[in-house]
């Protein structure tokens, strides 16, 4: 049967949820050197729901063992039934390069998501500023094509930075993007001219001088930066010596932050319950597994499942991509995490398994 034949209206289908999915890859384009974009469709009929600058987790079933690789999605809610990431492909990658080589039309992959928290929709405002560099050009092409979509008269400076003209992603949707949006101002840099393209635009790094040329209101707009850490630095350095406001500056980094370990002080009976000691072995039941483990000090439930033989999805370990997010049925955790899990999912008996330590015999959905 054609796939013409599979069409359904949206309000005839459920909504993708941040639980496992199955993707099916529907299209590969090449974007620059290095660089493809990864279209899919979901593989049980679902239209995808999430905010422009979220990301997905994708399980890509690389030898000897799958890996986990995260990926900001470059498409927009406003298409919904498809999604894509746009990767690049360094020189030491093992996931990307795994796609690279395998990902075809009629693929399929596991993915977990959406998640994070790097979205206009957070921080309404009358003027955005989106600035970066290289790949991290992906979550500004998500909000660009939404706000195209659904808000095209918004106020917005577009600047990139790459190191040739030709590594400019999505360059030519940009420039057509560009006469269709009367309030999207685009400004582009390099670092080195190239003999395979010429260029009479602006050369050099992101700095004081540069930055007012690219965008001479930027203290008036909401600022969103994605990029390499040592690029964002830069960024955040010349906003801050400006006298620019921080609190309207947003950046996306999926580095783990550098955190100074403090000792927890323990509760003494009677004052709210007592803490698991510091030497004591908890009680783990993994309920889907049917397996019953017991927590070594110190150790979160991750480190657990994986020591009892219990395989929990996790990307970045450290509390920030949401994909080892299980349910939990009872007991007290500690959870320390970096954005992902929500509010409300933590009211709903959820908790990040790579950042929570048990401080009672607890029971978890794994």
């Amino acid at each position: 049967m054609s796939d013409l034949g599979l069409y359904r209206n949206l309000d005839e289908m459920a909504p993708w949820n941040d639980r496992l999915q199955v993707l099916e890859v529907i299209g590969v384009t090449d974007e620059a050197p290095d660089v493809k974009t990864f279209t899919f469709r979901s593989d049980n009929q679902t239209w995808f729901r999430y905010k422009p600058g979220q990301f997905v987790t994708l399980e890509l079933p690389a030898e000897p063992e799958p890996v986990m690789r995260t990926y900001t999605l470059s498409s927009s809610p406003s298409r919904p039934f498809s999604i894509a990431v746009t990767v690049k492909a360094q020189a030491g990658s093992v996931g990307t390069r795994w796609m690279f080589d395998h990902l075809k039309p009629g693929a399929r992959i596991k993915a977990y998501g959406p998640s994070g928290d790097f979205s206009l929709h957070q921080h309404p405002a009358a003027k955005y500023l989106f600035v970066s560099a290289g790949s991290g050009i992906t979550p500004m092409m998500s909000m660009l094509r939404w706000l195209n979509d659904c808000a095209p008269w918004t106020d917005v400076a577009f600047v990139n930075c790459a190191r040739r003209p030709e590594e400019i992603i999505f360059r030519k949707e940009l420039e057509l993007l560009g006469t269709h949006m009367p309030g999207l101002s685009l400004g582009f840099m390099i670092e080195e001219r190239s003999s395979r393209e010429g260029w009479f635009g602006h050369m050099g790094r992101i700095d004081a001088v540069r930055l007012p040329l690219l965008s001479p209101d930027f203290r008036e707009r909401e600022v969103f930066c994605c990029g390499p850490d040592p690029f964002m630095r830069a960024v955040r350095g010349t906003l801050e010596a400006s006298g620019f406001d921080m609190a309207r500056y947003h950046q996306e980094s999926f580095a783990a932050p550098v955190i100074e370990e403090v000792p927890a002080p323990f509760a003494m009976p009677g004052e709210g319950g007592a803490k698991a000691a510091p030497d004591a072995v908890v009680p783990v039941r993994f309920s889907l597994s049917d397996v019953d483990a017991d927590c070594l000090a110190g150790q979160t439930v991750l480190q657990t499942a994986r020591a009892s033989g219990v395989r929990i999805p996790a990307a970045c370990e450290f509390g920030l991509c949401g994909t080892c997010k299980i349910r939990k049925l009872s007991g007290e955790v500690e959870m320390s995490h970096n954005g992902g899990i929500l509010d409300h999912e933590i009211d709903d008996g959820f908790i990040l398994a790579c950042c929570s330590k048990p401080l009672s015999a607890i029971e978890v959905e794994a």
